[in-house]
């Protein structure tokens, strides 16, 4: 950390200090139960286990026919806007992209603002961010003591804020990342207990990934670990990976590297955490090796690629599993972790963790200690890899689809986008089935050699993109699927395919519906059972965010934002021509712009458009 500024009176901020630590179990579990309540979204993911389920049935697959638009907000800004908004005791809390404003509206008067924050940034911030300017998401804190409650952002120009969620008031603010070497934030913080946790974006650039920690009352830092280097710095637990040996364990992170390559060498995180109060370890992954090019980083590349279970408090890791080793294709591993208890084939119950990753793999592992439980393809069109060998949790690699320098890769499955990417998507516990959204897309990739430079894309490939094999590569359409996963069978229930990445997630809910957004702009709901296409929406602009709902006054709605942007619309935004620019995205996207166009906002949706607003009565605003 290297400068914190507090927006608090020093009387106000010695109260918070001296308010102890062990509090933190109350203000969590008061979190606990808001998201519990069906009137409440408090978190990316709707709860800890980050399922994106929620058990509401007003709206449900008899009657979602008669959803209709009750209440649109637009944030004025271009961009994509991705994650979705927070709901909390009656107010909707909004994010954009940069220059990161936030709003709150009040649910009983759509539209009404209740406050607004558009902080000054540095306008240096949006030439080092990669792959458009977005950010995923917002964190609520329900307040203790004398300390409010706070809305937690990040900034693309590496700050995280706490907001008093009552004015928008600055309550502290911290530099958590240095754009002078390319270090962003794009990432949506994350609220246990009294912490946040935030990552870091930058690994095209070169920058070395962490996960930080601060004091939610006071902003400040509390532990921060590197996915690279010494065990002290990327911190590792005594018993680390000791279920696991086989995983690696003492000194990896700087052996698995040729000389000081680990401390440029990426693995930062901008996706998005899970916790288990149970455990109390907080789960994510840790991205993409820097550069791209693997002739410049021989070795492992430890701990890039790895799904981490950390120690809440003290930020040890109790273990880390790494997906790829010596990544050769993007496959930054920072997708979304999903909690759930099941039973294994066996009939064991298990504390279960399940990730789709951008590599064309989706992961289950025991999360009480990272065991490698299951390793399936999340489309049969996976060529990078025939299998995960399920006793090492090594990817077993076809050799010429790897990147190598003198060699051009063609038709590599998945693209560095991954049939994957930072969609958040739902699990249905009463189905025992995982709704995800997947991007088709292959690529031909040829390496590069190119110097260091801080603050400058340290990449060192060419990217072309196309579909995949099921899609239309003749007229660039076939894009993305929509499926529903069982992770103990290892089976798909259905999959349908779409023109276009389903690049946002997805929200399932009791009501036997999957909701989703698609690039070019609709908000779809289909049957959890079979995948039927049951009602759809066109949206002011393309979807990369995910649904939720909420309960008000009695009333469901489903509320998704919309915005297109982000990686695949990156051409679109900045109107980029050549195919191989934006990383390969302009050329796979290329007909995206015949299909939807800029624009943020917010869309709220309920049954025949119902919702807490009444004609204006004549004479009602008359003097008297």
């Amino acid at each position: 950390m290297k400068r914190a500024r507090f927006a608090l009176l020093l009387a106000a901020s010695a109260l918070a200090l001296s308010v102890p630590f062990g509090n933190a179990a109350f203000a969590n579990d008061k979190l606990v139960e808001l998201a519990k309540s069906n009137q409440n979204w408090v978190m990316p993911g709707k709860n800890y286990n980050s399922d994106n389920f929620s058990p509401m049935t007003q709206i449900d697959d008899k009657n979602v026919k008669q959803l209709k638009a009750a209440w649109s907000f637009s944030t004025g800004l271009l961009h994509g806007h991705e994650g979705a908004p927070l709901v909390v005791e009656g107010v909707m809390y909004v994010h954009t992209s940069f220059p990161n404003y936030t709003f709150a509206l009040d649910l009983k008067d759509p539209g009404h603002i209740l406050w607004q924050h558009k902080p000054k940034q540095d306008p240096a911030a949006r030439s080092v961010a990669c792959c458009d300017l977005v950010n995923r998401g917002l964190a609520y804190w329900p307040g203790e003591g004398s300390t409010p409650p706070l809305i937690l952002k990040t900034q693309l120009d590496g700050n995280v804020l706490a907001l008093n969620a009552k004015t928008g008031e600055e309550f502290w603010k911290v530099e958590n990342s240095d754009i002078k070497v390319g270090s962003t934030l794009t990432i949506a913080p994350y609220v246990v207990k009294d912490l946040v946790l935030v990552g870091s974006s930058g690994a095209e650039l070169g920058v070395r990934g962490y996960v930080t920690a601060y004091d939610v009352k006071t902003g400040a830092q509390k532990w921060r670990y590197y996915a690279t280097g010494p065990d002290e710095d990327v911190g590792l637990a005594d018993d680390f990976n000791k279920a696991n040996p086989h995983y690696g364990q003492k000194g990896l992170g700087t052996a698995t590297w040729e000389g000081d390559a680990w401390k440029i060498g990426g693995g930062t995180n901008w996706g998005w955490y899970a916790y288990d109060p149970g455990t109390d370890l907080f789960y994510y992954g840790s991205g993409n090796p820097a550069p791209w090019n693997e002739t410049m980083r021989p070795g492992d590349n430890k701990w890039t690629m790895t799904i981490w279970g950390r120690d809440a408090e003290t930020g040890k890791a109790k273990f880390g599993y790494q997906k790829t080793p010596h990544d050769e294709w993007d496959y930054a591993g920072v997708n979304v972790m999903m909690l759930s208890d099941q039973k294994d084939k066996a009939g064991k119950a298990r504390k279960l963790l399940t990730h789709p990753d951008r590599n064309g793999i989706v992961y289950t592992l025991d999360r009480e200690n990272g065991e490698l439980v299951s390793a399936d393809k999340i489309d049969d069109t996976v060529n990078v890899f025939t299998q995960v060998d399920l006793k090492s949790g090594v990817p077993v690699r076809v050799p010429e689809k790897g990147t190598r320098m003198d060699h051009v890769a063609r038709d590599v499955c998945p693209s560095a986008m991954g049939y994957h990417n930072q969609g958040h998507d739902s699990y249905d516990p009463d189905r025992q089935l995982f709704f995800m959204g997947i991007n088709h897309i292959c690529m031909d990739w040829e390496p590069f050699m190119l110097p260091y430079r801080a603050g400058q894309f340290f990449v060192g490939a060419t990217l072309s993109m196309y579909p995949g094999p099921k899609g239309d590569r003749q007229n660039s359409l076939g894009l993305g699927q929509i499926k529903a996963y069982n992770a103990i069978s290892g089976k798909y229930k259905w999959e349908k395919m779409e023109k276009f990445a389903v690049w946002g997630g997805t929200l399932a809910t009791k009501g036997n519906l999957v909701f989703y957004t698609t690039l070019d702009g609709f908000l779809k709901a289909r049957h959890a059972d079979t995948g039927e296409l049951l009602w759809k929406f066109k949206l002011p602009s393309g979807g990369i965010g995910y649904p939720m709902t909420y309960e008000h006054d009695g009333v469901q709605y489903v509320a998704v934002m919309y915005g297109v942007g982000g990686w695949p619309g990156v051409g679109l935004v900045f109107d980029l021509q050549d195919p191989t620019a934006g990383l390969g995205a302009v050329g796979a996207f290329k007909e995206l712009q015949n299909y939807t166009q800029m624009g943020g906002g917010v869309m709220v949706f309920s049954l025949d458009g119902k919702g807490p607003y009444d004609d204006v009565k004549v004479g009602e605003f008359e003097a008297n």
